[in-house]
């Protein structure tokens, strides 16, 4: 895709210059959005793999205890946030994993 007049500020060329150590601009933004994507893949999860760990079970099958009734306390507020972080950080794996498809 060609974008005309796409400014960067020069700082900013200079940072993804650095990062990546290409020297064209368009080259160094593509390189560094793509570590940018992998990098928050590997945060999300890492963060799915604690709950995983905490709960002993993944996070569908933890959704389906949740919904049937076999989650003690589910409404207590740790049980209830670590749920809809936990949802989150699914929600965003997925998301991420899909842009990555998009990059070249």
């Amino acid at each position: 895709m060609v974008v005309d007049n796409l400014v960067l500020p020069k700082a900013t060329h200079n940072l993804v210059r650095r990062l990546t150590g290409q020297s064209r601009p368009d080259l160094a933004l593509s390189l560094a959005l793509k570590d940018l994507v992998r990098l928050r893949i590997k945060e999300a999860k890492s963060q799915i793999a604690e709950f995983e760990k905490k709960y002993s079970t993944s996070f569908q099958e933890f959704e389906a205890a949740w919904k049937g009734g076999k989650i003690a306390d589910p409404y207590s507020y740790p049980v209830e946030q670590d749920y809809f972080e936990w949802e989150a950080y699914v929600s965003e794996l997925e998301g991420l994993q899909e842009m990555s498809e998009w990059m070249i």
